[in-house]
């Protein structure tokens, strides 16, 4: 699975052309329901195509349209699934990205990327990391209140201890016999020279440092997810005395990870992480409260969009499936205009704000509906 950052979400927004096309839909992992998922794909095209004839000509609709429909072919595609999917097309770039959340149907074509969803999938507050470790090696997960899946590991990253400490490993050529131990983890007594309790702690304690520091370079500090440890008790305490992950929650999972089912697993991970997204929502909507109490706060679209153009906004709330069909017509004044998303001129207010503020350096949140506080689908917190 490709990782999506918040990088790849500035590059898609820095592409230059008139015409970009964003289509998302829900997939699923297993047969026979997947079957569906290539014809839906074909229909959400066809919507593509009918709005492209809008305003170019039958040769060059076919030409945008080339790319998707030969991911359309592609039958080992379609038998590797996931939740949902993104294809996002223009002239010269086509990004195909599996996310592990449902997403609603949508085909739009416009002169930008419309990268609401993928933004919602960054951003929502309830996706996390389950690193599971034990002396000898590693598993990566990503989570959500869903889900729990393996993160296949880049190269970048060492998978195991020997990977980690190579020639420094100590004593490599001790005779090591595994026993049983509780939590589904052998317990290792080593035979030849004394001190190999030392000696494997130090070892284990160089393991966590390398690998600590490995996972938060290649996936917490690119993501900003929060990091959730799993792993016997004993460990908790030697990984967090080496962590420099400020990503890493104090809170972890204390069982071997491969002692477990990956349901169990997946369960005892939001039990750890709830109680933290609601807290990291809390604070965002009465931030929100408090900000726009004080003058520093809107939820007014045509207020918003002017403090956008001018760079005035910290942060922005938006509502996960609100579509407004409104377009900022001046990128000067803020301006707005009333329009219809079968016009591939148009995308969606929140994602076009959404671009902006994160053009501007601003953070944009993408909050549930139950969970916004105003009706208009948006709510901005200002700078000044």
């Amino acid at each position: 699975m490709k990782l999506l950052t918040e990088k790849l979400i500035q590059e898609l927004l820095n592409v230059n052309e008139e015409l970009c096309l964003s289509l998302y839909m829900p997939t699923h992992r297993s047969h026979p329901e997947n079957l569906q998922d290539p014809i839906r794909f074909n229909n959400l095209i066809k919507e593509l195509e009918k709005s492209i004839l809008t305003k170019y000509s039958t040769t060059e609709t076919t030409t945008h349209l080339e790319p998707l429909k030969k991911l359309a072919e592609d039958a080992d595609f379609w038998n590797h699934t996931t939740e949902g999917l993104a294809v996002l097309s223009t002239n010269g770039r086509f990004e195909v990205i599996k996310l592990k959340v449902s997403v609603e149907e949508l085909a739009i074509a416009a002169d930008s990327f419309h990268t609401k969803p993928l933004r919602k999938y960054l951003q929502s507050t309830d996706r996390f990391h389950v690193l599971g470790v034990s002396h000898h090696d590693i598993q990566l997960f990503e989570g959500n209140r869903h889900s729990l899946d393996p993160i296949v590991l880049s190269e970048d990253v060492p998978a195991t201890i020997e990977d980690a400490l190579g020639d420094e490993l100590t004593d490599k050529h001790t005779t090591v016999a595994s026993y049983g131990g509780s939590g589904g983890e052998s317990s290792n007594m080593h035979h030849g020279h004394g001190g190999k309790k030392e000696e494997m702690d130090l070892d284990a304690e160089r393991f966590f440092r390398v690998i600590g520091k490995s996972i938060y370079e290649n996936y917490s500090r690119p993501t900003g997810l929060p990091l959730i440890l799993a792993a016997l008790p004993e460990h908790h305490h030697q990984f967090h005395e080496v962590n420099i992950n400020p990503l890493l929650l104090e809170k972890g999972i204390t069982v071997n990870p491969k002692s477990v089912s990956k349901e169990i697993l997946a369960q005892r991970a939001w039990e750890v992480m709830e109680p933290e997204y609601l807290k990291r929502l809390k604070n965002t909507v009465d931030r929100f409260e408090q900000e726009r109490a004080n003058g520093k706060g809107s939820d007014d679209y045509i207020e918003v969009a002017i403090a956008a153009v001018e760079g005035r906004i910290d942060t922005l709330l938006v509502e996960a499936d609100r579509v407004i069909a409104v377009r900022i017509t001046n990128l000067v004044t803020g301006n707005t205009q009333k329009k219809d998303l079968d016009n591939p001129r148009v995308d969606d207010l929140l994602d076009d704000m959404g671009e902006l503020v994160m053009k501007m350096g601003g953070k944009v949140i993408v909050v549930p509906t139950e969970s916004m506080p105003s009706e208009t689908g948006l709510a901005a917190i200002y700078r000044y």
